[in-house]
C-alpha cells in the first residue's frame, strides 16, 4: 500500500509542478509577445488573442490537475469498481 501511495504522491507531485511550469512559460512568452506588440504595433493588439487563446488552454490544464489532486478520480474508480463487485 504505501508503494501504490508514494505512486499516486509522485504523479500528482508532477502533474503540479507541469501546471508550473507551464504557467511560467505562459507570463514569460506573453510578456515577451507584449513588449514586441508595444513596440512594433502600439496601435493594433494582436498579441490578445495567444494570450486569451493560451489562458484558455492553461484554464483547462489548471482544472484537470486540480480536481486530479482532490481524489475526485479515485473516489469516482472506487464507487465503480464496488458497483461491479455486487453484480
Amino acid at each position: 500500500m504505501t508503494e501504490d501511495l508514494r505512486r499516486i504522491a509522485r504523479r500528482r507531485a508532477g502533474a503540479k509542478l507541469g501546471l508550473y511550469i507551464h504557467a511560467g512559460v505562459y507570463i514569460a512568452v506573453n510578456a515577451f509577445l507584449a513588449v514586441v506588440q508595444w513596440q512594433a504595433t502600439p496601435h493594433l493588439h494582436w498579441n490578445l488573442w495567444p494570450l486569451a487563446g493560451w489562458g484558455l488552454g492553461l484554464a483547462i490544464h489548471a482544472t484537470a490537475v486540480l480536481l486530479g489532486a482532490s481524489g475526485l478520480r479515485e473516489r469516482m474508480e472506487a464507487e465503480e469498481l464496488k458497483k461491479l463487485e455486487s453484480r
